[in-house]
């Protein structure tokens, strides 16, 4: 089987990763423990939901924890709204953050059907690992 890493949505939510930890850094230290851990977990859980299904026997398995990275989007989305509620994100900063989020979104949700319409988890990795946004 190919590694997950030639998988765009791996590795965009890599890139998603990044510019979480960049726009937590500044958050105010007594939320090292709340706001700023949640959305860079949140965050790391989604490209590592992705290589943990695509390492898994079955296509029901690898769908289970595709639909937890689209969670943890949503999530990280959510904390995120907060965060720039609560002044500690700029509005570049979450548009930024949002585009790509969204991005990720995309690529998630379009691999998620392919493998839900397609009879063989093998060709849906393979015809979805060039596909670039």
């Amino acid at each position: 089987m190919q590694s997950y890493k030639e998988l765009s949505v791996w590795q965009q939510s890599m890139n998603l990763v990044s510019e979480v930890y960049r726009i937590t850094r500044p958050f105010p230290r007594e939320e090292i423990y709340g706001l700023t851990s949640q959305l860079r977990r949140c965050a790391v859980s989604v490209p590592s939901n992705i290589a943990e299904g695509q390492g898994r026997s079955t296509r029901g398995e690898f769908l289970q924890f595709l639909c937890h990275a689209r969670g943890s989007l949503f999530e990280m989305e959510t904390q995120l709204i907060i965060a720039a509620e609560l002044g500690y994100v700029s509005d570049n900063d979450q548009r930024v953050v949002i585009n790509q989020l969204t991005r990720v979104a995309k690529l998630l949700n379009a691999l998620i059907t392919s493998l839900r319409l397609s009879p063989s988890k093998q060709s849906t990795i393979h015809d979805l690992r060039s596909t670039r946004d």
